[in-house]
């Protein structure tokens, strides 16, 4: 029977990669549920208490192999809307499960329980932070004899190996379609190729099979880190992909397309700079980006989440406090505190609080996305 199913799977993702690679649906169910949750936010969250909206923005992490009080304390009061894990955090399945389930039964004591978004990087290949499938990396994947019957397999891989770990999101696949071989993104075997068209269908295919499993896909790095050189590494400095407008859109937003008709639920935004949409700031701290491109010209309804907070490409931007309101400002849903101290999260929180009861930051579109991720974390329950 294994085999039947395997084929059966591999028809329905491939209904879905076909719709994918025509226009993006005008009804589509991720664009209906996104104007949902917008149109019913200002009545649901409006009046709430700004340190516990803030909160729900926030992806916390903590060191080490068990969560810390702190990290339990903020789920508990409802200040989290989830926590990433790496490598660090694991050290055996009989460990992790442990961690799991302390971080669950946190979550099930807030004020308003809903399941928390445990998610880690499991692209396949080099970057796995989980031990287990997916094997191929995106570029084995997209040189593989039928590339795409294997980004159907390394989908449901993925979805397997969080799912018995018992995670929910996986900030995975990457669309960055790169230029020259041996750079950034091709140099860790990340994209699976040159060919916009060919990284879309590969990506949604991927995507599909994963979420068809309940796992949540997230799209990355938008619009596209495939220009960045081989030291260009939002990680560790700025970076400025001076990339024509026509060239970012043909190639680099192309494959959003694709997912986003996929019915993708999460994109993560890239830290560096392009100067053909916004000349001054990091495409997740520009409305340019996120609203122009991502919402209104590509038509994404689902959640924005940011790339790691505490990426060295935001030091001109002062600490953890100013960069969580310029990335909310901009039209990012969840803040991703990354460097695995508590800290981070609860300064992030703070920050969007403060900015939340002085006006800084809208109410009203603050409750529209405080609204997307509650819709997310209902929908993985």
């Amino acid at each position: 029977m294994a085999p039947f199913r395997h084929v059966a799977q591999l028809a329905s993702v491939l209904l879905v990669v076909g719709a994918a690679l025509g226009p993006v649906p005008a009804g589509s169910v991720t664009q209906r549920s996104g104007a949902h949750a917008e149109r019913t936010a200002p009545m649901t969250v409006r009046h709430q208490d700004s340190r516990e909206l803030a909160g729900r923005r926030i992806v916390l992490s903590y060191p080490g192999p068990t969560p810390p009080p702190e990290t339990l304390e903020a789920i508990r009061e409802g200040r989290a809307a989830g926590v990433i894990l790496f490598g660090e955090n694991v050290t055996s399945p009989e460990q992790l499960a442990e961690a799991v389930g302390q971080l669950k039964r946190a979550a099930a004591e807030a004020p308003h329980p809903r399941p928390l978004l445990l998610m880690t990087d499991q692209e396949g290949g080099k970057v796995r932070r989980l031990p287990g499938a997916p094997e191929l990396s995106a570029r084995r994947t997209g040189t593989a004899p039928v590339p795409l019957a294997a980004a159907v397999e390394s989908g449901t891989g993925a979805a397997g190996t969080l799912t018995d770990a018992g995670l929910n999101v996986n900030l995975a696949p990457v669309l960055d379609v790169y230029d020259t071989p041996d750079n950034f993104i091709d140099h860790f075997e990340r994209s699976y190729g040159q060919d916009p068209t060919r990284v879309g269908e590969l990506g949604s295919a991927f995507l599909a099979a994963q979420q068809s499993q309940g796992v949540a896909a997230t799209a990355k790095h938008f619009p596209g880190l495939g220009a960045a050189a081989r030291d260009e590494n939002t990680d560790a400095r700025p970076v400025t992909l001076p990339v024509p407008l026509d060239q970012l859109r043909t190639r680099g937003e192309a494959p959003y397309r694709a997912a986003i008709a996929a019915g993708v639920r999460l994109v993560m935004a890239s830290w560096a700079v392009y100067p053909a949409l916004d000349p001054d700031r990091p495409a997740g701290f520009s409305s340019t980006v996120i609203q122009g491109e991502l919402r209104d010209r590509l038509g994404f309804r689902g959640v924005t989440i940011t790339d790691a907070l505490e990426a060295d490409a935001l030091t001109p931007y002062g600490p953890t406090g100013p960069r969580a309101v310029a990335a909310a400002a901009a039209g990012m849903d969840l803040i991703l505190c990354s460097a695995r101290d508590p800290q981070q999260g609860q300064e992030a929180t703070t920050a969007l609080a403060a900015a939340l009861d002085s006006g800084g930051l809208d109410r009203e579109a603050f409750a529209a996305a405080v609204a997307r991720v509650d819709a997310l974390r209902d929908g993985l329950g």
